[in-house]
């Protein structure tokens, strides 16, 4: 393995979860580079053509978060 990224390894979790965020940031500065799949396409239109039918059948981003943050979330 090559010596630099062995380093990596040896660092703290707070430095490796520091480094994940700076690799992400990265990536995120140009979105148009970052491939979107034939399949992730198809699944987008068909989730909005499936809202646009029924627009109630969604939930807010609000109670998304808040079912995501309770303790009894997937019970």
């Amino acid at each position: 393995m090559n010596p630099q990224l062995t380093q990596v390894f040896e660092l703290t979790l707070s430095e490796k979860l520091q480094l994940v965020e700076d690799l992400w940031d990265s990536i995120a500065l140009d979105p148009d580079r970052i491939p979107v799949l034939e399949w992730q396409k198809e699944e987008l239109a068909k989730r909005k053509a499936a809202y646009l039918q029924n627009p109630a059948s969604g939930s807010s981003w609000e109670v998304v978060k808040e079912r995501i943050r309770s303790k009894n979330y997937g019970a």
